[in-house]
């Protein structure tokens, strides 16, 4: 190894210090913010039933494809995810697009956090912008990734245990005053034509847990605990899911946990509306759910945010992008020069001030990655059959092939409802594509 002077990146091996508790904070911690917003804009979509109908569906739509993704992450556990699934089974032309839209996943997402992270603090520090506090906390959660990945991980578990224990006690305190007929009101408004609106709200139930295997270089034992920390991370999603779900519509019905009143725009905060029904806005249950619920935002902006370090440093690491992404902190051992760039990136990104429009360039982009990864474990089956697995899909092929037709119809769903990010999204990789054919391919 070559001499470093200090402060130097060099390109050696990313620290191996997570186990499956870790593992489980960061798959809950990805994808809980998801509970305490956004979800409930599915319901002014479909109702009650029509957001129900697509949560099922996009469940099995995680379950399969979970078991599936985490077959290629324990066969080929590095940090570039999808990546470098797809390089190895189709090529590396399938494994740029894949890798590029597991960047756009992964960098989109957290700006949209970020704005709901200024958003909150905004109440309480009226005299700070939203803008300021957002961009703050991407400074100090990229210095926390940094800094390393097991301080980093420690203090996912810790905000995520947080925001898990407020989504139990916001069920405890709810689910005694559910009623069936508030369950049922006004359920199915736009009829099966909500079912397919709903879909993309229901995707962000569950959005990033597949960010749990771009840890897989930093994984002790990545063979057997991927395993351990991706199911069980699924499978508590799965009960907060439906006891968010039914906890809050059963309280007053779905449009009290959309409006804020009759007529007004639809709320981002479905959890507050349904506990002031109960509360009102100054008991303390009441604030503890709000101030504790801020963990849930934090838990997924960071969690996405130490994804993404991995995913574009992986990129720069087979120099598909500059090479000094790829390049590992001499101190650290993290990925610092990738994390830095992605905060640049979502900066801007935060400054257009169009979050919505963010979170669904994010969701093309998970689906994208859904897609090409049940594509390559089919024909890594094919193409590799004695390639060694410490874990198999069950029942497979059924699982991979589930998700695979969930996730298109899921995509079709997505473009059919927001043509002009779709172009926008497809553009982008199309773009990219061009460039990496022309410039990158070459040079490899």
């Amino acid at each position: 190894m070559s001499k470093q002077t200090p402060g130097s990146t060099s390109p050696v091996q990313l620290s191996r210090s997570l186990g499956p508790l870790m593992l489980w904070g960061m798959g809950v911690g990805y994808v809980i913010s998801g509970m305490y917003f956004g979800w409930n804009l599915g319901l002014e979509a479909g109702g009650t039933y029509g957001l129900a109908v697509a949560t099922f569906f996009i469940i099995i739509l995680y379950v399969t494809f979970t078991f599936s993704y985490t077959e290629l992450a324990c066969a080929i556990p590095k940090a570039g995810g999808v990546l470098d699934y797809a390089n190895r089974a189709l090529g590396k032309h399938w494994g740029f697009i894949a890798g590029m839209a597991q960047i756009i996943e992964f960098v989109f997402a957290p700006p949209a956090i970020a704005a709901a992270i200024g958003a909150y603090f905004h109440i309480f520090f009226p005299g700070l912008p939203v803008t300021m506090i957002a961009i703050i906390a991407y400074i100090i959660f990229t210095g926390l990734n940094i800094a390393g990945v097991k301080a980093a991980a420690t203090f996912e578990l810790i905000i995520t245990l947080l925001a898990v224990f407020e989504l139990l006690i916001f069920a405890g305190v709810t689910l005694p005053y559910f009623e069936i007929k508030n369950f049922t009101l006004h359920a199915f408004p736009n009829g099966w034509n909500g079912i397919w609106a709903a879909t993309p709200f229901a995707i962000w139930f569950f959005l990033g847990i597949e960010g749990v295997a771009n840890t897989a270089e930093e994984t002790i034992n990545p063979q057997k605990n991927i395993l351990k920390g991706f199911g069980s991370a699924l499978i508590t999603l799965i009960i907060l899911c439906i006891l968010t779900f039914i906890s809050a519509i059963g309280v007053g019905g779905w449009e009290k946990i959309v409006y804020t009143s009759p007529g007004a725009a639809a709320s981002d905060s479905p959890l507050p509306l349904a506990m002031a029904q109960i509360t009102g806005n100054s008991g303390w249950v009441y604030h503890l759910l709000i101030t504790i619920g801020l963990m849930g935002l934090v838990a997924s902006f960071h969690g996405i945010v130490l994804a993404a370090g991995r995913a574009t440093f992986e990129f720069g690491r087979v120099k598909y992008i500059p090479e000094k992404l790829g390049k590992i902190h001499h101190r650290f051992k993290t990925p610092s020069n990738a994390l830095i760039v992605n905060m640049l990136l979502g900066i801007i990104a935060l400054l257009t001030g169009k979050t919505g429009e963010i979170i669904i360039l994010a969701v093309f982009g998970a689906l994208t990655l859904y897609i090409i990864s049940m594509v390559s474990v089919i024909t890594l089956r094919k193409k590799e059959p004695a390639m060694p697995r410490p874990f198999k899909v069950p029942f497979y092929p059924y699982f991979p092939v589930m998700a695979l037709l969930i996730a298109v119809v899921s995509l079709i769903a997505m473009v059919t409802l927001n043509i002009k990010l779709a172009a926008v999204y497809f553009s982008i990789l199309l773009l990219s594509y061009i460039w990496f054919y022309y410039t990158v391919k070459n040079k490899l």
